[in-house]
């Protein structure tokens, strides 16, 4: 093989299109644009557009709020905890803290705190302190014989 050999494989390149370059490319004098109005021209601007007609977007109610303030939690499920205690990663005797949860990988960082869900099932006793749990997560530690510290009272577990 020599350079002046060299190609790229069947269908690697396609070619591009060129319009408006005479009546023989098949895409001469208008370039497949139609006869006149905005369209034709450069610099359309027509999303959301519809005529005159009030548009889509103006014409559906406005709904919701977004609060600039709210809390983000890094939710952590029970099930998950008792993998990583039986895996070794979390220690069930000593007080489990957000920092410990973080640094064992059960999740990859805190955010505004922690929050326990009782989805999974827990069989040791531990003692968590975590910033919100809910009622359920609560009750289903306090059964198995554990003991949850809430350091920020999550809307939840003040009810």
């Amino acid at each position: 093989m020599k350079l002046n050999e060299l190609r790229d494989n069947d269908g690697a390149a396609k070619k591009q299109k060129r319009v408006a370059r005479g009546p023989g490319s098949g895409k001469g004098k208008t370039a497949g644009r139609g006869i006149k109005g905005q369209k034709s021209r450069s610099g359309v601007a027509l999303n959301g557009y519809e005529g005159g007609q009030m548009p889509l977007y103006r014409r559906l109610p406005k709904r919701g709020f977004t609060k600039p303030n709210r809390k983000e939690w890094a939710v952590v499920n029970l099930g998950l905890i008792q993998k990583f205690i039986e895996a070794g990663k979390l220690d069930g005797k000593v007080e489990i803290t957000e920092d410990a949860i973080v640094a064992a990988g059960v999740t990859s960082h805190k955010r505004d705190g922690i929050r326990v869900l009782a989805k999974g099932e827990i069989a040791t006793a531990l003692t968590l302190v975590v910033s919100g749990a809910s009622k359920a997560a609560v009750e289903a530690i306090e059964k198995a014989g554990g003991k949850i510290t809430l350091t920020a009272q999550s809307v939840a577990a003040a009810e």
